[in-house]
């Protein structure tokens, strides 16, 4: 129940971003933008074999790739890299 509470309150407050931002459909833009995260954190992981660069599936990185998306995706890459 609590991580639900975690996920409506995300989709919430990336709504109003986008809402500031100007986009016509916020909660649709916000959906996106969160499954986009999670795609690239999959893929990320799935190609691991190939760069040797692997982001291990936790909760804090699963919040980061659904809020943030693709930035937050490659934000954790280049940490990953440095480290």
């Amino acid at each position: 129940m609590k991580i639900l509470g975690i996920c409506a309150g995300a989709i919430f407050i990336m709504s109003i971003i986008h809402k500031i931002s100007g986009a016509k459909t916020p909660v649709r833009a916000s959906l996106i933008s969160m499954l986009s995260g999670i795609i690239a954190l999959i893929a990320v992981n799935l190609c691991s074999g190939f760069t040797n660069v692997f982001i291990p599936v936790s909760m804090l990185s699963l919040g980061v790739s659904a809020f943030l998306g693709i930035s937050g995706v490659t934000a954790m890459l280049i940490i990953q890299m440095i480290l």
